[in-house]
C-alpha cells in the first residue's frame, strides 16, 4: 500500500480494457507489515488476458496458481512466438515440471529460453529456430525487491529520487561507501560515461578512480574515448584549450587527427604499448588490464577502431561484462545510459549524475526503477568523489 502498487495495477488493468474484482484485501497495520490483496482479473479475450497478466508483473502482482510453464519452439532466427512471454528486470521464475527455476541475469524487453533445466533471457536479435521459448502468463512469476517505508514522520522536501537540491557531499559520501562494499564483496563497478567527462575537465579525477580500482568496466560510445585521447595528445577537448578554456588555432582538426592517429596504431591499446597515447582515461583503463565497450552512432567521425559500429554486436559485447557488476554508475550520457539500464537486473543499485534532470528522470521512466539521480555539474561530482575514494 505504501508505495501503491495496489493503484497501479487496477489502472493498468482497466487502461488495458479488462475488468476486476478485488475478493479480499488484508492490510498490515504496521510501515513493515506486508498488505496482500486478491483480485480476480478477466477479459472476453485470452489473448488480451494473457498480456494484462504479464503486464502486472511489472509491479510484482503474480497468480495465485500460476500453473506450469508453457513452451513453444521459436519458428525461426530472430523470431519468437506470438505469444511469447515479455520479461521485466525483476527477479523471475519460471515453473518446469512442478519445481521453480531462476531466470538468469533478468533482463527488460526479452524472452525466456528453457534449455537443459535452465531458464535464460533471451534479446529476440539472438534466439534461434526451435529454441523452446516461454510463451504466455503460466508458469512465470517475478519477485519485487522489498521496498524501504516512508517512515511516518518524514517531511515532502527533496523526497524524490531525483533531485538538484540534496545536499551533494552527503550523497558523495554515501555513494563511495557503496562503492567500497561493492568491492569489499568482490563485485564489479560499472561506468557509463560521456564526453562531458573530458569537456568539464573531470578526467584527471576519472584517472585517479581507476587507478584507485573503482572502475573495473566502462562504457561508452566513440565521443568520449575520441575526446578523452584528443585531450592526452592534443590538450584541448572540441578544440578548447583545457588548461585556459580557450580555443586553439586548427583546434577543431584536433578530434579527427587524434582518430587518425589511433587507428594508425591499430587500437588504443596498440597506441598505449607504442607509447603513442601516454595520457587520459583510455590509457588508464589499458594499463589498469580494465574492459571497456564502445558502441558507436551514426553520428560518429571516423570512428576509433575499438568502437563497435553494429550495434547489435556492442549490445551483446556490453551483456558480455555484466556478470559480477555489483553497482553501476552512469555520467554525463542519456542514450547510452538507458541503453545500460535496459540491460541491468533490478537488483543492481544505479546511479545517474547529470547537469540535466530530464537525463536522470528518463532513466527511471524507462524502467530502471532502481535509479537514484543526482543533478549536479559532472566535473565537481567526479573530483569530489576521487577525493572520497582515491586521494
Amino acid at each position: 500500500m505504501d508505495t501503491g502498487a495496489l493503484a497501479r495495477i487496477l489502472d493498468d488493468v482497466l487502461e488495458y480494457g479488462g475488468d476486476y474484482r478485488i475478493d479480499s484485501l488484508d492490510l498490515g497495520r504496521q510501515h513493515e507489515d506486508a498488505s496482500t490483496a486478491h483480485i480476480s482479473i478477466s477479459s472476453d479475450d485470452e489473448e488480451l488476458l494473457a498480456r494484462i497478466l504479464m503486464r502486472l508483473q511489472v509491479h510484482g502482482a503474480n497468480q495465485v496458481d500460476p500453473g506450469l510453464a508453457l513452451l513453444r519452439p521459436a519458428p525461426t532466427d530472430g523470431v519468437f512466438p506470438d505469444d511469447f512471454y515479455s520479461t521485466t528486470n525483476l527477479e523471475t521464475q519460471v515453473r518446469l515440471d512442478d519445481h521453480w527455476v531462476d531466470v538468469e541475469h533478468p533482463e527488460m524487453d526479452c524472452g525466456l529460453v528453457v534449455a537443459d533445466g535452465q531458464v535464460r533471457t533471451v534479446p529476440v536479435s539472438d534466439v534461434a529456430a526451435g529454441d523452446q521459448v516461454v510463451c504466455g502468463a503460466s508458469g512465470v512469476r517475478v519477485i519485487m525487491p522489498v521496498a524501504e517505508a516512508k517512515s511516518a514522520d518524514d517531511f515532502g522536501f527533496m523526497s524524490s529520487s531525483v533531485s538538484s537540491e540534496k545536499p551533494q557531499a552527503l550523497l558523495v559520501r554515501q555513494i563511495a561507501e557503496q562503492m567500497r562494499a561493492v568491492k569489499a564483496a568482490g563485485k564489479r563497478i560499472l561506468w557509463v560515461g560521456g564526453p562531458a567527462i573530458v569537456h568539464t575537465g573531470a578526467a584527471p579525477a576519472m584517472v585517479k578512480l581507476v587507478e584507485a580500482g573503482f572502475v573495473d568496466v566502462l562504457f561508452a560510445g566513440n565521443a568520449l574515448a575520441t575526446h578523452d585521447i584528443e585531450s592526452a595528445i592534443f590538450g584541448t577537448s572540441l578544440g578548447v584549450d583545457l588548461s585556459k578554456g580557450s580555443g586553439v588555432p586548427h583546434g577543431h582538426e584536433h578530434h579527427i587527427r587524434a582518430i587518425n592517429t589511433i587507428r594508425r596504431a591499430g587500437s588504443i591499446a596498440a597506441a598505449v604499448e607504442q607509447g603513442i597515447l601516454t595520457g587520459g582515461v583510455m590509457h588508464a583503463m589499458v594499463k589498469a588490464d580494465k574492459a571497456f565497450v564502445l558502441v558507436g552512432s551514426v553520428r560518429d567521425d571516423g570512428p576509433l577502431p575499438d568502437v563497435y559500429t553494429d550495434v547489435i554486436e556492442g549490445q551483446r559485447a556490453m551483456r558480455a561484462q555484466l556478470p559480477d557488476v555489483g553497482f553501476a554508475i552512469m555520467v554525463a550520457t542519456m542514450l547510452h545510459s538507458i541503453a545500460t539500464g535496459n540491460l541491468l537486473p533490478a537488483s543492481i543499485p544505479l546511479v545517474s549524475v547529470d547537469i540535466n534532470p530530464a537525463t536522470v528522470t528518463k532513466l527511471a521512466d524507462r524502467g530502471s526503477a532502481q535509479a537514484v539521480g543526482i543533478v549536479t555539474d559532472t566535473g565537481l561530482f567526479l573530483e569530489q568523489l576521487s577525493r572520497e575514494l582515491a586521494d
